[in-house]
């Protein structure tokens, strides 16, 4: 029985060892995996290694800061919470337009927690479900403006034809499509080098 596997991982980072000690084992009890750093280089190293669900970021750190911390975190696309102190509301503002899920005002307790980091968590999955949507209409498109000029088709025809094609290989659509872009990269890539001089 592997409920490991089920687990929400969360990282949490504060440089305050005591308060990141309580949240942690709080955190455990209630049912995650968590990751403790109490440095933004620390809370790096865990998210190249791990990967976690979710990152909570004590806002001010000594050393790299929670923002810092979170807009490295964008080129690993963790979505990530703030943990704040009263009357930082300037703090709160940018943290928003850096792309936080949330923010927490400390101090707090299990109780408090748990919902906004369940509440985070599903705001964090509809936006990868979102992503992958967005990724896969985009592959979709290409695919169909490819066999448009392949074929001197129309888009409604090129889309007609990339359904067909699916239908026929037993294929979803935009598997197939991401087959014909990866296709056409290829090709393109072989024409473009075997068109290049030799020195």
């Amino acid at each position: 029985m592997n409920q490991e596997t089920n687990k929400r991982r969360l990282l949490l980072m504060d440089d305050d060892r005591l308060i990141l000690t309580t949240m942690a084992a709080g955190l455990r009890q209630a049912g995650y995996l968590v990751d403790e750093a109490d440095s933004g280089e620390r809370a790096l190293e865990l998210c190249a290694q791990e990967r976690p669900d979710l990152a909570i970021l004590d806002i001010r750190m000594a050393g790299l800061s929670g923002m810092e911390v979170a807009e490295r975190l964008q080129e690993y696309a963790i979505p990530f919470l703030f943990l704040t102190a009263y009357g930082e509301e300037e703090l709160v503002t940018s943290a928003v337009k850096l792309g936080a899920l949330g923010y927490m005002v400390k101090p707090l307790d299990i109780q408090q927690m748990v919902p906004e980091v369940e509440a985070a968590l599903g705001r964090a999955l509809e936006i990868k479900n979102l992503r992958i949507a967005l990724e896969q209409k985009r592959e979709t498109s290409v695919a169909i403006g490819i066999l448009m000029e392949r074929n001197h088709l129309s888009a409604e025809q090129a889309f007609d034809q990339l359904r067909n094609l699916a239908r026929s290989q037993r294929r979803k659509v935009v598997d197939l499509a991401t087959a014909i872009v990866a296709e056409s990269e290829v090709a393109y890539k072989e024409g473009a080098s075997s068109a290049s001089p030799n020195e």
